[in-house]
């Protein structure tokens, strides 16, 4: 294997990239109350934990070098490239920028932002009138906030698989599922009947087809 430098240690692109993503996504959600500084402190603890394994410390590589090392001996592990696991594993070869799971990741990651900047406005109008959001991403589903991030985290997830980021996903999955229903038990003591009615016709994530 020949080594030709470390792609990792770039400690002020971890700063910039973490400070890029997190202010994008902070424009798009604006967080208002302390449920929603919750879900907006979970996503940026995963934005953090990515970061750091993609420009800081390969913690992830360094677990699975020995592996590594049997299964792709010609491969520089400390390459940048070698970060893109999926691209590596599956063996697709060439740029990892510009292989399948690395492009399925930026249509998840665009797409969870896109859906994020259609649904606050909606939401903000609803909450400064006093009503309930149904417009919108909210005429699909009940919570298109949360499907956001679980789209921008799971795209990360597809171009650059970490551990940690692993171990976090599941959990804050759980995490925004018990603060969807919590949001839900309190629109539901607020708006009552109205309430009810919303959602009978709304899924809670998964959008009905047609």
């Amino acid at each position: 294997m020949e080594h030709t430098g470390s792609a990792y240690g770039l400690w002020s692109l971890v700063v910039v990239n973490i400070a890029v993503f997190v202010m994008f996504a902070f424009s798009f959600f604006k967080p208002v109350n302390a449920r929603d500084w919750r879900s907006f402190s979970a996503f940026t603890a995963f934005i953090v934990a990515l970061f750091v394994e993609m420009y800081g410390f390969p913690l992830t590589i360094y677990f699975l070098s020995g592996w590594l090392g049997q299964k792709f001996p010609g491969v520089d592990l400390l390459g940048h490239d070698a970060g893109h696991l999926l691209e590596l594993l599956f063996g697709w070869g060439g740029d990892p920028h510009f292989g399948p799971f690395h492009i399925l990741s930026y249509v998840f990651i665009g797409g969870g932002f896109w859906l994020l900047a259609e649904a606050w406005p909606v939401l903000y109008e609803a909450q400064r009138n006093g009503q309930l959001a149904r417009t919108g991403p909210y005429a699909r589903v009940r919570h298109p906030q949360y499907i956001g991030f679980v789209l921008i985290m799971l795209g990360f997830l597809l171009q650059w698989p970490t551990a940690l980021t692993l171990l976090m996903f599941p959990t804050l999955m759980v995490m925004y599922a018990r603060l969807s229903l919590a949001e839900e038990r309190d629109s539901e003591m607020r708006f009552g009947d109205t309430w009810k009615d919303y959602a009978s016709q709304v899924p809670r994530f998964v959008p009905r087809l047609g």
